[in-house]
This record gives structure tokens, sequence and C-alpha cells, in this order.
């Protein structure tokens, strides 16, 4: 492979700015124009300057039901002396009027008909009171009073939309108006998305162990509508070089700019970057960008046809599309470079940079008082779901080792607008406070913000006044009750704890139980692996008391428990986590509730149902939406749904 002079490879990592001022500079941004029916023309950009032809309104008409009338025949007119007309005839919008007014005569007409020969205004109708064929008026008018007149709003000749305008249904109206039928727009640039990798398959089949379904095809497909570009999905291909190296080829031939996803990094098994290079002429010139996500992140040419590689996982190759990738398609379709919203918010928790790099860091907001307020989300590139659920992000900027609680970020908003939802529910997350806001919104039209931040957090959350709600189910090691004790050391008075529903824990273990488990004793005798439940988690908190206990019936110090049970310290950060692990055979049990056990097809022995409450903010428990939330919660109609899931149980 022939390393052009251009190429870098992770040696020099390259800043967004570089990578954006390197796009704009060097692709080709005229794609040319099409001509395309108005239909077609909505959110197009004008390639063309338009001059009218006609004049708008092309003839003079009456802007008012009423009679038409010459002013000189009702001057003077009045309540107590009206003039009176005789009415010759009527006349419609649409109507070639074939009526001439002569002195002492008036003439109905509806909005929009042409004005008789005679007639200079309209008195409205309510103006008026009619006997047989006489018309008392009783309101004098002036000329061209209630009259449109012809090029008033629009003469021949004049330009009436300037190149460059962005066709919206405004501007389709006012070429409607002056009857064009077809356009010249800015032609879309074509987009051309490959996405690689041997673990990715089509969404909509079944999803084979240690694959996962194609992500960036379709997000990155949406992505480019909504920059006015058109897309095209060139296929999902295999790690395999030559297969991949001939679609760049036939995408470039094709398309006016190429996105590859996946396979972007410099290991043994990334083959894009040097498929790239050798495809195209001069190749790489930006590879990796010092940012996170998206370090792995490819900027190349052939010609002045831009070819950008981004990263296989979903959030870093969203992400850097939004920073890169879209203000250059912008500027090829012409539309504005329209800055996504920006709001000032305080951060909820500390968040330590990462080191050396910028970082776009996805949150959730909150309002709080007058201000707004960002809980940071941290989690891996691949958590596409959580991308999903966040509002925004905030930039960290590169050399800053930390952010700290309370520090006021600009947050980047996702969508435009400022959504104000009717409740704020943040805490443990269950599939039955899902239902529930379900059922709210389908019955009373209630939209809930969520964000699952766990018990402990959502508390907080409660106690400092930025959620309305919190679903928790904290579990005290001390007298096994639940949530109370939490509430009273959080300085909430007990009243904010409102009882939810029960959820049945037990241990799962493979279809059949290949093992015998009966019970986590079991775990003492060897020969089983465990999955454990993360720290400060309730599922932890019983698991290890179970545990604990079992052993010192052994004679097993609790030191060496961590020993005897294989598996204690592998952690699990969610009731599905433990589920696939004995699903796909890499533990032979776990601790969860019985609806991940169904969910994932295994068998379940009951420990204990755990208590899955509510607490409500005293700042919000007077809110109308609280309220309907809660009578819902002790509705019968939530009852019988919840009772249908499996391990579930209302009080």
């Amino acid at each position: 492979m022939t390393i052009k002079s251009e190429r870098r490879i992770f040696h020099k990592l390259a800043t967004v700015e570089d990578a954006i001022e390197l796009l704009m500079e060097r692709s080709a941004c005229a794609c040319g124009h099409e001509s395309v029916q108005l239909d077609d023309a909505v959110g197009m950009v004008l390639a063309e300057s338009v001059t009218s032809g006609m004049d708008l309104p092309p003839f003079d008409r009456a802007e008012m039901d009423g009679y038409a009338v010459n002013s000189e025949d009702v001057e003077g007119a009045s309540e107590t002396r009206p003039s009176s007309l005789k009415a010759v005839g009527s006349i419609n919008a649409g109507d070639l009027p074939k009526i001439a007014l002569q002195k002492g005569e008036c003439a109905e007409i509806a909005t929009g008909a042409p004005m008789p020969r005679g007639a200079d205004s309209v008195v409205m109708v309510e103006h008026t009171s009619r006997r047989g064929e006489v018309i008392d008026v009783f309101k004098a008018t002036t000329p061209g009073e209630n009259v449109a007149s012809v090029g008033t709003d629009v003469q021949t000749g004049e330009m009436v939309l300037r190149a460059g305008t962005l066709l919206g249904s405004r501007e389709i109206g006012i070429l409607a108006a002056i009857g064009m039928r077809d356009v010249k727009i800015l032609r879309r640039p074509l987009v051309g998305i490959i996405s690689t990798g041997n673990e990715i398959v089509e969404a909509g089949g079944k999803l084979p162990y240690g694959k996962v379904y194609d992500v960036n095809t379709d997000a990155l497909t949406a992505a480019i509508i909504q920059a006015g570009c058109k897309p095209l999905k060139l296929g999902l291909l295999k790690d395999d070089y030559t297969e991949i190296e001939t679609r760049i080829s036939e995408g470039v031939n094709k398309c006016d700019v190429l996105l590859i996803s996946g396979g972007t990094s410099a290991g043994v098994g990334d083959l894009v970057y040097k498929a790239i290079d050798e495809a195209c002429e001069p190749g790489i010139i930006i590879h990796g960008l010092k940012v996170k996500p998206g370090k792995p992140t490819i900027i190349a040419f052939d010609g002045n046809k831009p070819i950008i590689g981004l990263p296989g996982y979903p959030v870093s190759a969203l992400m850097i599309f939004n920073q890169i990738v879209r203000p250059l398609l912008l500027k090829m379709t012409g539309m504005p470079q329209k800055p996504n919203r920006v709001a000032t918010a305080k951060l909820a928790s500390r968040v330590n940079s990462a080191k050396g790099k910028e970082w776009f860091l996805g949150v959730h907001v909150i309002r709080k008082g007058d201000g707004l307020v960002a809980h940071p989300i941290i989690s891996g590139s691949g958590a596409i779901g959580n991308l999903a659920r966040a509002d925004g992000y905030i930039r960290i900027e590169e050399g800053r080792e930390f952010l700290d609680r309370g520090e006021a970020v600009d947050v980047c908003f996702f969508a435009d607008g400022d959504y104000s939802p009717d409740l704020v529910i943040m805490g443990s997350h269950c599939p039955g406070l899902d239902l529930l806001l379900q059922i709210l919104f389908e019955r009373e039209g209630i939209r809930a913000k969520t964000a699952n931040i766990g018990s402990y957090a959502g508390l907080k959350a409660v106690a400092e006044g930025e959620a309305d709600i919190s679903g928790v189910h904290m579990l005290d090691e001390k007298d096994l009750t639940y949530n109370l004790n939490q509430v009273k050391d959080a300085g909430l008075p007990e009243s904010c704890l409102v009882k939810g529903y029960r959820r049945l824990q037990g241990v799962m273990v493979p279809k059949g139980n290949p093992r015998g488990i009966r019970g986590l004793e079991d775990l003492l005798r060897g020969g089983v692996v465990f999955v454990n439940r993360n720290r400060g988690s309730g599922t932890r908190v019983l698991t290890d008391r179970l545990i604990f206990e079992a052993a010192k019936r052994r004679g097993i110090e609790l030191k060496e428990v961590g020993t005897v049970v294989k598996g204690y310290r592998w952690e699990a950060k969610t009731h599905s986590a433990v589920a696939a692990a004995v699903a796909h055979g890499r533990a032979d049990l776990g601790v969860g509730v019985e609806s991940a056990a169904r969910a994932y097809g295994l068998d379940f022995i009951p420990i204990k149902y755990e208590e899955y409450d509510f607490i409500v903010s005293p700042e919000s428990a007077n809110k109308k939406s609280v309220k309907i939330f809660l009578e819902c919660l002790r509705s019968k109609e939530f009852a019988e749904m919840l009772e249908r899931m499996p391990g579930y149980r209302s009080w």
C-alpha cells in the first residue's frame, strides 16, 4: 500500500475545528441544480431568483362580502340618512362580471369576486339593509375601500424570491400564486452510507448471540435527511478488505459525500482506513480527533469529494456527524448554518475530564426554579439508549481536569424549543413505572421526563428540588426494611414516601435448572459460577445478607466469601444484565427480578418481594400532574395491568 504524503494516522490528532475547516475548504460544495415540482420543493434552497410574470392580484377584487358601489352614490350615507340603491345582480368569486353599474345602482358581491365596471368600492353587508331590489346603505365609502387593486401585492417584473432562499410554506405559497408549477432548486447532495463489521446484522430478524443490530445506517440516514440531503444505503459489509475497497470506489463514483462507519481505528482488524487510502487520491488527510467520543474519525478526499470515516459505536458516530458532517452538508445544500440551541445550566455532580481530549458529554436537563440543572450521563460510546434519552450535551475543553458540582455549563440541546414536561421523575428504572407513565399519557396526555439515575441519586434529586417524584427500592442493611429510613436520613418527612408495588426477587438459573440449584447456599459448594449485582443496589444488599448468613452456618469467614464463591466480584448493573449472563452460559446463577428471568426464558427460584415505592417532593405535592400520577398509581386499571407482569404485585 502506497502511503500518501498528506496521510496522518494517529501521529497527530486534529481538533474538531481543524476538521471542519478542512472539510469546508477542500470539499466541492456546489452540487448543481435541478427542477422539481412545488410539492417536492419544501425544505429545499432556491437556485435562481424568481421574478413574477404577473400582477397580484391579477384583477381588482372585493375584499369583503357586501355590495359593489360607486362611492359618489353613497356619499354622506349614515344610520339616520341611508343612501338607497338599486341591486342589479350579483357576482361570485370566479365569475366574469357582465354587469356595468349606472348611477344609483349596486351589485351584490362575494369576497374575492372581480369588481364590476362602474364600481370603485365595496360596502360591507353589515352596513346595509335589503328591501326587495332596494339596498339601503348606512355607511359612506371612499374610492378603493374594501377593494384589492391590481398589482397592490406583487407587480409584474417584481423579484419575489432571491436565490438561496430556503423554501417553506410561505415561499411555496407565493410561487403558486404567480402560477409556477416547477422551480429550480440547489440539488440535494447524495450521501452514501456504508456500515462495516462482522458483528452487525440488519434489524428486523433474529439476533444471534455475539451480534448486534446495525444502528448507524438508519441513524445516519435520518440525520442526513434532517440536514436536507438524500441518503443512499450502500450496505452492511463484513471485515473483508477487497469488498470494502470495492464498495468505497463505487460509493465515491455515485455520491457527493461518502460516510463509512466502523473499522476506522488503527488496529489489526480495522481495515477501513487502509481501504480508503488505497481507493482514494489524495486519501486520508486526518486520522484521529482530539475528542471523546469519536477519536478514530477519518477525513479523506478523492479529488475534492469528501470521505468521512466514522467510529462504529453509534454514540460516537452521531456525535461526530453533528459536529463536522452536518455543517458540511448544510453548506452544500445552501441552507443556513443553524446552531444548536444553547442554555446555561448548573452541573448536578462533579465530572472528571477526558485527559488530553475535548469531551462531548450527554446530559439530562431539569428545570429548577428559574434555572436549569444538568445531570451528566456517564456511559460508553455504544450506549445509544442513553443518547436517545439525553436532552443535549456539554463540551468539556481539553486541559480541564474536572468540572465541579454547581459549576455553570453551556448545554447544547439536540432539539429546538423549550420542552417543559408535566412531570420530572428521577430514580431507579422499573418496567412497572414505564407502564404507569404509558397509562398517564394515554388517559390524561401527561408527558414525563425520566432520568434513570438510581434510587439514591433520585432521592437526592427530590430532596434538592430537582425532581417531582423518584422511584426507589432502597433496602436498609440493618433491619431489611425498604426506603423509609433513607427518606428520614435525607431530611424529608415520612409523608413524602408513597407505597408503590412489589417486585419478586429470586435466583435465576438456566431452563431446566441443569445444576440443580436450590438457593444461594449452593454457591458455597463450589463448581458453579455466580454473577453478582453492583454494590449499592438493593439486590446486592439482599444477596450479601443471604450469602453471609449461609457462610456463617457453614463456618466460612466473611473475608473468604469472595474466594469461595466463584464470580462474587463479577458485578452486573441491571437485572437484565444478570439474566443475560445466565442465559448466555457465562454464569450458572444470579439474583434479580422475575420479569427479567422470564424475558430471557430462565427458571426462577423465588426469594422475597422487594418494595418499589415513590418519593414525592413536598414542593410538587400540589401539582395537578403529581396528583393525577398518584391517582393512577392507586387505580384498579393500573393494579390489574401490573399484576399481569411476571413477579409484580400491587398492595
